[in-house]
């Protein structure tokens, strides 16, 4: 069985800037840990934004320019990103929450063979829930779980409200 590593928006945004909060800064090393230790495919997302983001329907509920392409912002943690880019992965651009690509890709990448499916990353409330959610309705029989030591919400209480929601909807809570 294959295994599939999916590393949800761990980028500068999220960990020190604009959105970023002490709880994102420290799973850090668990993240970059996972991505050097994980044996299987490793499939990247980028929250990705451009300088409209303001008059998005996003950017009004939430006006904090961020992950703006091309940006510092955009790119990933420096850790996280020297981790990812001594591996093989793939790298997923998404514009909104979760991903609908990323499904199809997996099933590319499986090749017909069956597999796993492990999310980390920011924040676990809004991007991590979102593509989990996603892959679970896409692959129903699929075995998916969320390591919480590499995952940081919005809040530690939100954090945890959507680790018992994702719980609530089949997917393992590691």
């Amino acid at each position: 069985m294959k295994q599939f590593l999916v590393v949800v928006d761990m980028q500068k945004d999220f960990v020190d800037g604009s959105l970023g909060t002490k709880e994102a800064v420290a799973i850090v090393p668990a993240v970059v840990e996972k991505i050097r230790s994980f044996e299987g495919e490793v499939f990247v997302t980028y929250d990705t934004h451009f300088e409209d983001y303001l008059d998005s329907a996003e950017g009004k509920k939430l006006p904090v320019p961020h992950c703006i392409y091309g940006t510092p912002g955009w790119e990933l943690d420096a850790a996280v990103g020297e981790a990812v880019e001594e591996i093989p992965h793939f790298k997923v651009q998404k514009y909104s929450f979760g991903s609908t690509t990323l499904p199809h890709l997996m099933t590319e990448v499986a090749d017909g063979e069956d597999f796993s499916i492990e999310l980390i990353g920011l924040c676990t409330d809004i991007c991590v829930v979102s593509n989990a959610l996603i892959l679970k309705a896409h692959f129903p029989e699929t075995p998916i779980a969320v390591d919480t030591s590499c995952c940081a919400g919005v809040t530690p209480a939100l954090h945890e409200a959507a680790l018992a929601t994702m719980k609530s909807c089949q997917i393992d809570i590691l």
